[in-house]
């Protein structure tokens, strides 16, 4: 009998930060397309960015320019506004995750509420999933929202890992990440695609990516903060291989 080969894990590359150190400045560099080049040879399976409200970072230029020039998926994170909405319409990213958004937050904190905003939530996402767009909503591991993602009709959710990956203690560790675990065998069976992220790095990565039903990983913040010392290629191809050993060797 042959032996079991998990599915492969597609690594998301969030390159936000990228357009921070930019934006710091307002220069023209350091060069975003040049940035997704680097990281689509050096292992990317997508590129995520977020084109956020107060636009602190990707601009609307960035993801228009980007978007035909790319040779792997783009995924837009976006608010679920009418605004952001109009854009996903013209750029038609392969695939949107939404996320809360408030403008005093430093990044997206916790997940989006699903379950409150059903009704509204639902109305937001056909017309993207009627342009051939994959939805993905971005929320807590929790039962609820997890049945709220399948009535509102996104295919995908993107479990926060943000609580685990925080965790100091060992004890509370372990049980948040049981609770990932579980979330992505609930949303398994009731047929979602199961995404993580928020807060990864190349340690605390290691029993996700071990786990056979994540989907995919989205990676940013570590990746770019590596790169400031070992470049931008060795960032990706280092957490790519991490995933990979973790996924092979189950831990």
């Amino acid at each position: 009998m042959a032996a079991y080969v998990p599915p492969a894990l597609r690594l998301g590359v969030n390159l936000d930060h990228i357009a921070t150190i930019r934006q710091a400045r307002h220069t023209p560099y350091p060069d975003l397309m040049h940035a997704v080049r680097l990281a689509e040879a050096s292992g990317a399976d997508s590129i995520t960015l977020h084109l956020r409200e107060d636009r602190r970072h990707i601009q609307d230029d960035d993801v228009f320019g980007i978007k035909p020039r790319l040779a792997r998926p783009l995924n837009l994170e976006m608010a679920a506004t009418d605004g952001m909405q109009a854009i996903a319409l013209k750029l038609l990213p392969e695939a949107c995750c939404i996320v809360p958004e408030r403008r005093e937050e430093l990044t997206t904190e916790g997940g989006l509420d699903a379950v409150g905003q059903q009704v509204r939530l639902h109305d937001f996402v056909q017309p993207l999933a009627a342009a051939g767009i994959e939805v993905s909503l971005f929320v807590e591991p929790d039962l609820r929202q997890l049945e709220a993602a399948v009535a509102i009709g996104a295919p995908v959710v993107e479990l926060h890992t943000g609580a685990y990956a925080n965790a100091r203690d060992p004890e509370q560790r372990a049980r948040l990440i049981e609770g990932l675990f579980e979330a992505a065998r609930v949303g398994h069976e009731m047929g979602l695609v199961i995404n993580a992220g928020h807060g990864l790095d190349y340690d605390n990565v290691r029993p996700i990516a071990a786990h056979p039903l994540f989907h995919e990983l989205n990676i940013g913040h570590s990746i770019i903060a590596r790169a400031l010392f070992t470049g931008l290629p060795e960032a990706v191809s280092h957490m790519r291989g991490v995933m990979d050993a973790a996924r092979r060797d189950g831990a």
